[in-house]
């Protein structure tokens, strides 16, 4: 109906200009973002439940750097501990050689030299060996916890045993052969440090693992609730910017009717 004062053509031509101009503006805003959802009231549920996964996927990431620094520092414990049971095989070979009594008192003299050299070795190896700064070998690594997934009690201690010196010489038979001993426990308890360290770096790398899947699961979730369809987008952006230039094109021709008819009565 068009009367002279009111063009009900023309105000229902601009309702559904604003409406259409308006879907055709958020699909934009949508498509130019990447995500489904600019603004609360597209979605809220999804909002909500997207942003916890999206949280639970930062954590998960942060999970496996954690699991991956602390395996790199098992590793480096270690390679010490390999350079230490290199050192006692060595020094127990020098107290085997010196528990021999065809040997002079020099010759046992150069081979105690050797022994003590290897020894304070053994010592610079617990005091030196260190990840970011810190001492991993001198026997005050322990219980060191790393959280290796989404929650805060989803822990994994680690602990590192120490790397010693051997007190003594082989400067006599008799002590050559109580050398020999004190390293063979020393040797003893070194495997058993590494046995240790193996079981612990083989929980780690499964924990890495399983928080990278995780986190890999739960973004293809967040994805399917967040992320925009774009070709999808795109046509919805294409029809409703279509609906508004037609409904510009009648806005144009309603304005008209007035004018027409105001002539007609003139």
């Amino acid at each position: 109906m068009v009367t002279v004062t009111t063009n009900t053509s023309a105000n229902t031509a601009i309702r559904y200009l604003n409406i259409n101009s308006s879907q055709a503006a958020n699909s934009l805003a949508k498509i130019s973002s990447g995500s489904r959802i600019v603004k609360a009231s597209d979605d809220a549920a999804s909002l909500a439940v997207g942003s916890k996964l999206k949280a639970d996927v930062s954590a998960l990431k942060q999970a496996s750097v954690n699991a991956a620094n602390a395996s790199s520092l098992l590793q480096v414990a270690d390679g010490g501990m390999a350079t230490a049971s290199d050192i006692l095989i060595r020094m127990k070979a020098i107290a085997t050689q010196a528990n021999n009594d065809s040997l002079s008192t020099t010759e046992q003299g150069y081979l105690d030299k050797e022994f003590q050299k290897l020894n304070t070795q053994l010592g610079n190896i617990a005091s030196q060996t260190k990840f970011n700064g810190v001492a991993l070998l001198g026997g005050s690594f322990t219980s060191k916890t790393f959280q290796v997934s989404s929650g805060s009690s989803d822990t994994i201690s680690i602990a590192i045993g120490s790397v010693t010196s051997v007190s003594g010489s082989v400067t006599s038979t008799s002590l050559a052969a109580s050398a020999a001993s004190a390293i063979d426990t020393q040797l003893t308890s070194l495997l058993a440090n590494r046995a240790d360290l193996g079981g612990q770096m083989s929980q780690l790398e499964f924990a890495k693992s399983t928080a990278d899947v995780s986190a890999e699961n739960l973004e293809s979730a967040r994805s399917s609730l967040m992320d925009v369809d774009v070709s999808s987008e795109m046509a919805n952006y294409t029809s409703k910017n279509v609906l508004a230039q037609a409904a510009t094109s009648m806005l144009a021709q309603a304005n008209q009717v007035p004018q027409q008819l105001l002539k007609l009565l003139g």
